[in-house]
């Protein structure tokens, strides 16, 4: 049976999306998108473990028995976190400051265990590869996003401090969009995440309700005009 790679990114992207649409990993999100550069570096450490979780679960799974396959996939995780860790720590190491422990802690995002047992585990190399990469671009697009609005009305910046936290190629993301602004200390502490997250996802169920509207008026035109034949 083929794979339907485009179902896969719309279901990474939108559909599935791990923050907005399954609600998961909200413990880094909260955390880390105080700015949009923060967001952006979590993640993609999170989608390259995903993507190498993905492919290795994939290649493995034939071999592992199910009553172990929880713990062994744990300790994949684990060992590509680790990785992923050291190499952030020994290249990056001042993003790798601001993000701290939750680097380490992505071995406990449900997000990176459930694609493991509800992809990976069922199907090929290549298309968990695939589901591995617009499941973790939909993570980064949502920690974005949030870091984004939380930066913007907090501090009237986008992408603070991109060339010295991710290096100097990402200088051109730095953006002042309101010199002189005094910032909204709410937006930048934790009650401030959840508020911009509830209002995204109350937008998303608006966007989704008024489509599923779109479609029922559309398929009651089409019946009337088939009845009227």
């Amino acid at each position: 049976m083929s794979t339907d790679y485009r179902l896969i990114a719309r279901n990474g992207l939108w559909d599935q999306n791990v923050v907005f649409s399954q609600v998961l990993g909200l413990c880094p999100t909260m955390a880390v998108t105080t700015s949009g550069t923060n967001g952006l570096g979590m993640g993609l450490a999170t989608m390259a473990v995903l993507i190498a979780s993905n492919m290795i679960i994939s290649s493995v799974r034939q071999w592992v028995s199910a009553q172990v396959r929880i713990p062994v996939y744990i300790v994949l995780i684990a060992t590509l976190v680790t990785i992923v860790d050291l190499v952030m720590n020994a290249f990056m190491h001042d993003l790798y400051k601001v993000l701290g422990m939750y680097i380490a802690l992505i071995v406990v995002n449900c997000a990176v265990l459930g694609r493991a047992e509800a992809f990976a585990a069922r199907n090929g190399v290549a298309a968990s590869a695939a589901d591995g990469l617009f499941m973790g671009l939909g993570f980064t697009l949502a920690l974005v996003v949030i870091g984004l609005i939380r930066e913007l009305v907090g501090s009237g910046t986008l992408f603070a401090q991109a060339s010295l936290l991710l290096g100097a190629s990402f200088s051109f993301l730095e953006v002042t969009v309101l010199p002189g602004y005094g910032g909204t200390l709410l937006l930048i502490l934790p009650p401030g995440g959840f508020a911009v997250l509830g209002l995204i996802l109350a937008l998303r169920q608006y966007l989704e309700l008024r489509a599923a509207r779109q479609q029922a008026h559309e398929a009651e035109r089409e019946s009337g005009t088939l009845a009227a034949a």
